[in-house]
């Protein structure tokens, strides 16, 4: 009976790690051919016109410097960031871009180039689509929000079971 609770423990816990998986995997993905290696991110990913486009990357290595050029918005400078070896860029979307992706190109020296796309959406007409979880994904066909959450109850249900165990056998 025992080895039958342990063993109804382990296999939650196992599919919780099993899950997960897919999207751990993702987040350590190596870098495409052609691009340098490093980490590029645009926050927001979706910007509406107006807002303010924050560019952070480590694909520069040691430089300092770096310029930026968004296809919607013009050049920026790359400047560096609170951490070493992090420069940080920002520029401002025209009140008039239009909805669909913007291309924006870095440059470091000596020779370093990448290329990365987001998301430019129109200003919301009615209501605002808002939240998050596996609600928000759905729409999209976004499944990482689903497996997150079956990872959570999983992980979930092996911690209730391990503090019945334990309070059983003190008892």
């Amino acid at each position: 009976m025992r080895l039958a609770r342990t063993g109804s423990q382990l296999a939650l816990v196992l599919g919780a790690l099993v899950l997960s998986a897919p999207t751990a995997v993702a987040a350590v993905a190596e870098p495409a051919a052609g691009e340098a290696a490093g980490d590029v991110r645009i926050s927001p990913g979706k910007a509406a016109p107006g807002t303010t486009v924050t560019v952070t990357t480590s694909a520069c290595g040691n430089e300092t410097y770096g310029k930026g050029e968004s296809e919607a918005a013009g050049s920026f400078h790359l400047l560096p960031g609170d951490r070493k070896g992090v420069l940080v860029g920002e520029f401002r979307l025209p009140e008039d871009a239009v909805s669909g992706t913007d291309t924006v190109t870095l440059k470091c020296p000596p020779r370093i180039k990448q290329t990365v796309t987001y998301q430019i959406s129109g200003r919301p007409h009615g209501a605002v689509e808002a939240g998050f979880g596996w609600a928000a994904g759905a729409a999209e066909g976004d499944d990482k929000g689903l497996q997150l959450a079956l990872g959570g109850l999983l992980l979930g249900g092996a911690v209730v079971g391990g503090v019945i165990r334990l309070r059983r056998t003190s008892a």
